[in-house]
């Protein structure tokens, strides 16, 4: 029994150490960054980020503050807590928009939002949020580093916002709800020319008034297929349907 109470004891005891915090107060504002540094090399991003903020509170004044403040950003988008990351990016932006890494904190912010986007998500605000973010990068750091990979990945997000409406238009068009479907591939033809998806929407558009009986205007839809593009299988499709 006696022995059983000395384990518990120790355990007790072991607990209450690792639940106490860590007394940071003594250290300076440039060991707590390298504290929080060793962390993020070693991929300990939560810790990181934690230690980050430390240096931020209890040193707010110091220019490890400022540093810290995009490299807990970073330490948080490693981590996967893109809400955390997007809200620490945001006070960099705010208040040190002369920074000399304020074009890296934009494109980090805009890497956030792209790395959320899911295909299959009825909700595409993270793809909307990635093409604004990573069209500020390249407006405002056209000659940065950040310009050339932003300018790709917002032709890929403008593809995943394209792709979502063909989806949704596609399941309509099943559903012979042929009003939402027009709809749906109207927005490509408008929205998203630059994308892959031009072609088959511009199809589903001569189908679906053929289907309904606007000859006039399927020979119009088509007809813009065939002047742009011509060796689409999808206007050799098309051009059957109006003849």
């Amino acid at each position: 029994m006696k022995k059983f109470l000395s384990i518990l004891s120790a355990v007790l005891i072991l607990g209450a150490c690792a639940a106490k915090k860590e007394d940071t107060s003594m250290l300076s504002a440039e060991e707590l960054y390298t504290k929080a540094h060793r962390r993020l090399t070693k991929t300990q991003y939560e810790k990181a980020a934690q230690y980050f903020e430390k240096v931020e509170i209890e040193h707010p004044y110091s220019k490890w503050a400022v540093k810290s403040k995009l490299m807990g950003a970073y330490a948080y988008y490693k981590e996967g807590k893109y809400d955390d990351a997007l809200m620490s990016l945001d006070r960099f932006i705010k208040y040190h928009p002369g920074n000399k890494d304020i074009a890296y904190a934009y494109y980090l912010r805009a890497i956030c939002w792209y790395d959320q986007i899911n295909p299959s998500d009825k909700d595409q605000t993270a793809a909307k949020n990635a093409y604004d973010a990573l069209n500020a990068v390249v407006l405002l750091f056209g000659d940065s580093e950040y310009a050339k990979d932003a300018k790709a990945k917002m032709n890929l997000a403008l593809e995943h916002e394209a792709a979502h409406e063909m989806d949704v238009g596609r399941f309509y068009l099943k559903q012979k709800n042929y009003l939402s479907a027009l709809n749906r591939f109207d927005e490509v033809v408008k929205k998203y020319q630059t994308t892959v998806h031009i072609e088959e929407a511009l199809y589903r558009e001569t189908e679906i008034y053929t289907i309904l009986g606007l000859n006039d205007e399927a020979k119009r839809a088509a007809k813009v297929l065939n002047y742009n593009y011509p060796e689409s299988s999808w206007n050799t499709k098309a051009q059957k349907l109006v003849k």
